[in-house]
């Protein structure tokens, strides 16, 4: 199994959680996106029955947070076999129970890996914007290509059309097809949006999957989030990628007022009260409006600000909560991991408060039992960094906050450290006869699930060879003078480094 990318283990949890199956997903996923996605699910005679049923599971899992409707997501099914097959398209359906139960009425269709056509009917019909049942006018489009790798055809032409058009490409294969070639028809930045796993694996990376979703369909809207008496948090879609900033504008909205002119700070003639200004770089994504009057109605603008491009201001309402005599004070309301490696992460929390908070206790173990490691810090601190930890190993983390009149707050949260990957060593190639290589390496490193061979039968060919881990050598035939040959390690999250030789 092959994951191309680091995978990011960051699991929230949260006290006193609640609800139903959808009620318990974040609100970055609730009501967070626009935009019209397409599966395009390898369902031909090489998939495997058990495996085809892995990857529809695999996709109500992956949906199941997404909030579904004419105004929201839209998800449609296209089915790859002898003839491709629209299992349903954007307008079949609106809500989860009706997407999920789809899902699992869904039928292999076997037959020949016609990808091509299927790819010719996605683009002239179902990803198609501004013709009924196609893809809507000027929101986000993705197609996800879910395949086992075996003989895709010449997909690399209509992929690099459904591209030119804007259409977003994901891949995920769970078999060990060209590399290449997928690498090549998948969307930019490539590893975010190229996947390979192992069948049996797929879901540890649904998180990722979601997640790269999430960043392209994500809604061009402000929303304002985590509303109290005297906060709000702002959070917007990144337009400036890194450049520029963000100039946000917010005030109390006058009621009754009978026309006029302001005075300074004020927006004269607009029922807008004295307004305040704050800045954000321009690779941000969520402010925190502060000093806020309860029981009030503010509106707030942002408008992105970049050199060489006007972009358009967002603009939002919303009213503070309504004051109660004794408010429980949020000392506690954000905790976060980053910076992770192999023995280490940063763990941060939100809000700072030196005034309320008395110290910061930070208490951690690896999971399911390991020993209790606990950090004290002082009340001016908002993040630390945990070192000495074991690779590849998810860790239980708790921040509590000890205000000074005794009470405490504490949120917890899951990290994974990441997996050391171990280099190969020692590569032999040695000739066995005409066109014919014998390969022999050393390996046998914990983690390991097998070896990935790349070999050059000419300068337009390259093929691959998947080996288990108990292989340590193999021979190769039409193996074409001074070709490059390499043998690299897979690990469970990442392929190691490898070694090559000329034959």
């Amino acid at each position: 199994m092959e994951v191309r990318k680091a995978l990011t283990c960051v699991l929230f949890s949260v006290f006193l959680w609640s609800g139903d199956a959808q009620d318990s997903v974040p609100d970055s996923v609730l009501n967070c996106c626009e935009g019209d996605v397409l599966f395009l699910l390898d369902s031909s005679g090489s998939v495997a029955s058990y495996e085809f049923s892995r990857m529809v599971n695999f996709l109500s899992e992956l949906l199941l947070p997404f909030s579904l409707g004419s105004d929201q997501v839209r998800v449609g099914l296209l089915q790859v076999g002898t003839e491709p097959h629209l299992e349903f398209g954007f307008d079949t359906y609106s809500s989860q129970q009706g997407l999920q139960a789809a899902l699992g009425r869904t039928k292999q269709l076997k037959g020949d890996t016609n990808t091509v056509d299927a790819l010719l009917m996605a683009r002239n019909q179902v990803l198609k914007q501004g013709v009924p049942g196609g893809a809507r006018p000027d929101l986000p489009r993705v197609l996800v290509w879910l395949t086992d790798g075996v003989d895709p055809g010449e997909v690399q032409e209509p992929m690099a059309r459904l591209r030119e058009e804007g259409v977003a490409v994901l891949v995920v294969s769970t078999g060990h097809g060209n590399y290449q070639v997928l690498r090549e028809v998948a969307s930019p930045p490539r590893e975010n949006h190229l996947f390979f796993v192992d069948i049996d694996d797929i879901n540890i990376i649904s998180e990722d999957l979601r997640d790269a979703i999430i960043e392209i369909i994500r809604a061009e809207r402000l929303q304002v989030k985590s509303v109290t008496t005297t906060s709000a948090q702002l959070e917007w879609r990144p337009v400036l990628a890194g450049t520029g900033y963000y100039d946000i504008q917010f005030g109390p909205i006058r009621t009754g007022q009978n026309g006029g002119g302001g005075g300074p700070g004020t927006s004269p003639g607009t029922g807008l009260g004295p307004f305040q200004r704050i800045t954000r770089p321009g690779d941000a994504s969520t402010a925190q409006l502060t000093g806020l009057r309860p029981d009030t109605t503010y509106k707030v603008t942002l408008t992105p600000k970049a050199n060489l491009e006007f972009l358009n201001s967002l603009h939002a309402t919303f009213t503070t909560q309504t004051a109660i005599p004794q408010p429980e004070v949020q000392t506690l309301s954000t905790v976060t991991v980053s910076e992770s490696s192999s023995s280490s992460v940063r763990v941060s929390w939100a809000p700072l408060l030196p005034h309320l908070i008395q110290a910061y206790q930070v208490e951690y173990s690896a999971l399911p039992s390991g020993p209790l490691r606990v950090i004290s810090l002082s009340n001016r601190q908002d993040s630390t960094v945990l070192t000495d930890l074991q690779p590849d190993t998810q860790y239980l983390v708790t921040v509590s906050a000890r205000q000074s009149s005794g009470k405490e707050r504490a949120m917890s949260v899951k990290a994974c450290t990441q997996e050391v990957l171990p280099a190969l060593s020692d590569l032999q190639l040695t000739t066995v006869g005409n066109e014919s290589v014998q390969l022999r390496w050393k390996g046998s490193y914990d983690g390991l699930r097998g070896y990935w061979v790349t070999w050059e039968r000419d300068p337009s060919q390259r093929s691959t060879l998947y080996l288990p881990p108990n292989r340590l050598s193999t021979t190769l035939n039409h193996v074409p003078s001074r070709a490059r040959v390499c043998v690299s390690p897979v690990y469970r999250t990442a392929r190691g480094e490898g070694l090559c030789c000329t034959a």
